[in-house]
């Protein structure tokens, strides 16, 4: 059995795609992973010893472009670009393999349907937050330029209506490339490149999918690749040196307002009296001072850092939130963009921890974040919840991809 798993995002959407590989080339699947080229991507790929198919451009220059140039920002032109260039990395790699699962940008995810559809092959499509998925349950998420009406509250008609602001930014471009390729238009790319049964990679206690008539979906529990690395010397004697420290991180955030929040945090856990972790990310992030009771890292090992800190303060990713999760770290949660408002607020209701009104925090509002997540209710709660958490999202997805092929 051949299997290829593609996406194209950030660190959250390739390393669960590794965490999947693995599994499956445990049980002797040969599977191969689509991911963008980024150097962090194929250190990741390579150290898991899973092949690594390079995606149509690096994220992390795609992303700082995007933002950079906001203004000149035209959804349909892009989508059609992504759609057609990532068509032309999967197509080579994809010859031979019974399956295809992708996962990441909707473009992209389009474009592995169209080469599966091509070529023959079986497709699936997952995603990591149930708020993308259509459900009586929740409110659809909005596009730039495309706002959800406010003064709508039936969430079956503003699904309906996603159908038509989908097809507006992405149809033209799906359509435009099925027709190259010899594949007749579709109506409703939305519909048809979800599937009638999506996965959702989310763990059933951090991120429940909600029964709806509008969709069933697949909750298969989070993919998680196990990381064996230790910590380096210095961070573990900082570790060892006093109190358990505060972590910072925002990942693959790349955005200035990344760089303020984090100036923020650190400001906020001093006047706490505490100790801080930063992690450098693609947000570039600095101390701007040399004093002792901060420590910067770059790429570390999430599993064996959080369970030796006192909270964690991060963006919101899905990864990162499971991270914590399972490792029963206190998290405050300041989201940025996507489905972050979403973890942030999963992370409230279920008492581990805070999530930040907005992006901007100040001082006074992430102190009173931070002292939630340090209260020691909240990390008997973190430690009860961490107990709930499954570990075995991706044994599940890898035997039911094995099934899948097999019929």
């Amino acid at each position: 059995m051949r299997v290829l798993l593609t996406t194209y995002g950030s660190r959250g959407d390739v390393e669960p795609l590794v965490g999947l590989a693995v599994r499956l080339q445990a049980i002797g699947v040969e599977a191969l992973v689509c991911a963008p080229p980024d150097r962090d991507f194929a250190d990741l790929l390579d150290r898991a010893g899973v092949p690594l198919v390079p995606a149509f451009s690096s994220v992390r220059e795609w992303v700082t472009k995007a933002l950079e140039n906001k203004a000149a920002v035209d959804l349909p032109t892009r989508a059609a670009e992504i759609v057609a260039a990532q068509y032309e990395a999967l197509l080579p790699a994809a010859r031979g393999c019974d399956l295809i699962l992708a996962t990441g940008l909707f473009p992209s995810t389009a474009a592995a349907q169209a080469v599966a559809e091509r070529l023959g092959i079986r497709y699936v499509y997952a995603t990591y937050c149930p708020i993308w998925l259509p459900s009586t349950q929740h409110r659809p998420q909005p596009f730039p330029g495309h706002p959800v009406p406010a003064e709508v509250t039936d969430n079956r008609l503003l699904w309906d209506l996603n159908v038509e602001t989908m097809n507006a930014i992405f149809g033209g471009g799906i359509n435009a490339l099925r027709i190259s390729i010899g594949l007749p238009p579709i109506d409703n790319v939305r519909d048809h490149v979800f599937t009638d049964r999506p996965w959702l990679a989310s763990d059933p206690v951090l991120s429940p999918w909600q029964p709806t008539d509008l969709r069933e979906v697949v909750q298969t529990g989070a993919w998680i690749l196990p990381d064996q690395r230790p910590l380096r010397a210095e961070l573990l004697a900082f570790l060892d040196a006093g109190s358990p420290p505060v972590y910072v991180g925002f990942g693959s955030m790349p955005m200035q307002a990344a760089r303020d929040a984090a100036q923020v945090a650190v400001a906020a856990i001093r006047a706490q009296g505490r100790r801080a972790i930063l992690l450098h990310g693609w947000a570039d992030l600095t101390l701007g001072d040399d004093q002792q009771d901060c420590f910067l890292v770059g790429e570390v090992n999430q599993q064996a850092l959080f369970g030796r800190v006192a909270a964690v303060i991060h963006h919101g990713g899905a990864g990162t939130t499971t991270a914590a999760g399972r490792a029963g770290a206190p998290q405050v949660i300041i989201p940025q963009i996507g489905d972050q408002p979403y973890w942030a607020a999963r992370v409230a209701e279920l008492g581990i921890g805070a999530g930040h009104d907005g992006p901007t925090p100040t001082i006074e509002t992430l102190s009173t974040s931070l002292a939630i997540a340090l209260a020691p209710e909240t990390r008997t709660r973190a430690a009860h919840v961490a107990g709930l958490v499954h570990a075995d999202g991706a044994a599940v997805a890898a035997q039911m991809l094995i099934d899948m092929i097999g019929r």
